[in-house]
């Protein structure tokens, strides 16, 4: 089943194009990766999708639904969730009140509660840090808490658009294998990332962007091995 499918897509900022014609699809159960230089467009095609950027033409499908232009807490509630680069989080709040803020539209005390001992079994570190401000902490325990938030809404489609930026060696492979966890419960991931090798070591299928276009796609075992992207992007 394909859950997400982006058809021609063109993106602007003001007079500047940032998409030309982007076409993608993820399906049910994959890790899809997008991958490629600063500026070529992968945050703008994650923010396309969830409705924080607008599309001037061209169409996005979520399980067969037109999305195309909702807006962010409309897609959320559709079962999407988009951790954007930079995390994001609530910087004077408390790791409990930041997941509290992700759980926004789910009714029921006991509901919170267990999604909450959910996010833990994947970050025990947050249920230590639990009345810690979001601010305090270090950027790898960040990162964890802005993935956490998004699980809070049980989302079947999860978007992250830089997991590993800025973080230690040892600690984007915490991410990476958290990414393969979340993959394993039933989540499909759509991940944006620079580490091009780590993100093509996991992804089923992986997209190359380049100034706002789609140039190459494939396995992602078969992108790791190609000789332009490991001159582009491995080297």
């Amino acid at each position: 089943m394909t859950v997400l499918q982006v058809n021609n897509i063109e993106t602007y900022y003001g007079a500047i194009q940032a998409l030309r014609g982007i076409s993608l699809h993820v399906d049910e159960g994959e890790i899809v990766t997008l991958i490629g230089s600063n500026g070529a467009g992968k945050s703008t095609t994650l923010k396309s999708i969830s409705g924080l950027a607008k599309v001037k033409t061209g169409t996005i499908q979520y399980k067969g639904k037109e999305i195309t232009n909702k807006p962010p807490h409309q897609t959320t509630l559709l079962g999407m969730a988009h951790v954007p680069e930079g995390r994001r989080i609530f910087s004077n709040l408390t790791v409990k009140e930041n997941l509290l803020m992700g759980a926004f539209s789910v009714k029921g005390k006991d509901v919170i509660q267990e999604r909450m001992e959910q996010v833990f079994t994947h970050f025990p570190k947050l249920k230590e840090r639990l009345n810690q401000k979001g601010g305090t902490m270090s950027g790898g325990e960040q990162q964890m808490l802005a993935i956490g938030r998004a699980l809070m809404m049980n989302p079947e489609l999860l978007m992250l658009d830089e997991p590993s930026m800025g973080l230690a060696p040892i600690i984007v492979e915490q991410i990476f294998d958290i990414i393969l966890q979340l993959n394993s419960s039933g989540i499909t991931i759509l991940l944006v990332e620079q580490n091009a090798y780590q993100a093509l070591s996991i992804a089923h299928r992986g997209y190359v962007i380049q100034n706002g276009e789609i140039v190459l796609s494939g396995k992602g075992s078969e992108l790791v091995e190609n000789e332009e992207i490991k001159e582009a992007y491995l080297a």
